[in-house]
């Protein structure tokens, strides 16, 4: 794997994890709230969003060998 791609990659598992805290951030305004659904739907996008980054961790791995 070059550099680049290297860098490329753990840029964008940085980005994820600063949307997976933001969606959290945000979803934890709803929780108690009428709009409580929103908070549903923000906590379905962090499990999305992890698991993007689980895939991505595993892409990275499997590059290093």
């Amino acid at each position: 794997m070059s550099s680049s791609d290297q860098a490329e990659l753990s840029t964008l598992r940085s980005q994820l994890e600063e949307l997976t805290e933001r969606a959290v951030a945000v979803a934890g305004r709803y929780g108690d709230t009428p709009d409580s659904a929103v908070a549903a739907d923000l906590y379905t996008a962090e499990r999305s969003l992890f698991a993007a980054r689980r895939a991505l961790d595993r892409a990275i791995a499997s590059l290093e060998q």
